[in-house]
């Protein structure tokens, strides 16, 4: 039988099984290292290097978060930002580098651009979470996922529908990926007042009809709210579960609102302050600390 850490209130939908293993095999909630802990204590400025992981995985995570983007002659570099000089010693654009200019740059002095090879290679026990950034990056995405066998450990998100859909096609949907936001707005529309849901209409169709077959989303990765409008509420998660799709927040720093919403039955929480929810996580019973992160589950019968 899964595992699943909190028990369903009565007359709630159940955490649903999806058939992508990156959410069937672990227990529940997962927790999930953005860009390696972008905000922990002791990893100012290092954000999405391998170092960072390295952190995270120390942690005992075994979800990690990331984002990519394309050089100019064809890598997939990580990197949260396409435009270069936030975080490191060199400026410009990143589509506009090739691999070797990349490799040149370092970031907090000294910890270079990971690709996204190099992180499939340097952690075979992790899943990653990735978000697709730059244009013209779903299908080398898809190609690198198929040849390096790493399809069943990963789950592609992205702003973008279009992205979404090119990584889609590209893989035949093998591959879990989470929501665009259009894909979001018609389990999020029954939370919104009657002008509101009226003026999305159109939008809600569209994600609706989105929303089916084996190539489309199997997770909302959705915001705690947007500005004064909240995203997760009780209502979100029971209409995601029982559509089939788990509900995953981003990006929770505070304590009592990893705890609020852990009590509403969301089903993965992505952090910064992967300090504080691990430590959370161990006090709720929640965490397995074996070195890989959370454990998996015999298939049910």
């Amino acid at each position: 039988m899964p595992l699943h850490t909190a028990p369903v209130p009565d007359g709630r939908p159940r955490v649903p099984r999806t058939g992508f293993a990156y959410l069937d095999e672990p227990s529940y909630p997962l927790a999930i290292a953005h860009r390696g802990g972008a905000r922990h204590p002791d990893l100012a400025g290092l954000e999405n290097t391998l170092a960072a992981f390295e952190h995270a995985v120390g942690l005992g995570y075994r979800y990690l978060e990331t984002d990519v983007h394309l050089s100019r002659d064809g890598v997939l570099v990580v990197s949260h930002d396409g435009v270069l000089g936030r975080l490191t010693d060199h400026a410009g654009r990143i589509s506009d580098l090739t691999a070797a200019d990349l490799a040149r740059v370092r970031v907090a002095g000294d910890h270079p651009l990971p690709t996204m090879a190099e992180l499939l290679e340097r952690f075979p026990e992790a899943r990653f979470n990735i978000d697709i950034k730059g244009a013209d990056t779903a299908v080398p995405l898809a190609v690198l996922l198929r040849t390096t066998g790493a399809e069943r450990r990963v789950c592609v998100g992205s702003f973008s529908l279009s992205r979404l859909r090119e990584f889609r096609r590209a893989t035949g949907g093998r591959v879990a990926t989470s929501a665009a936001p259009v894909e979001v707005a018609g389990f999020l529309a029954p939370d919104l007042g009657a002008g509101t849901r009226r003026g999305l209409s159109d939008v809600l169709a569209a994600g609706r009809r989105l929303v089916g077959g084996r190539a489309a989303p199997v997770a909302l990765q959705v915001p705690v709210r947007r500005g004064p409008f909240p995203v997760v509420t009780e209502g979100l998660v029971d209409r995601a579960h029982a559509g089939g799709l788990h509900v995953h927040v981003w990006t929770v720093d505070d304590r009592d609102e990893m705890a609020r919403l852990l009590d509403l039955g969301v089903d993965g929480l992505i952090t910064d302050r992967t300090d504080v929810l691990r430590d959370l996580l161990v006090e709720r019973d929640q965490w397995d600390d074996t070195g890989a992160g959370h454990q998996g589950y015999e298939e049910e019968t």
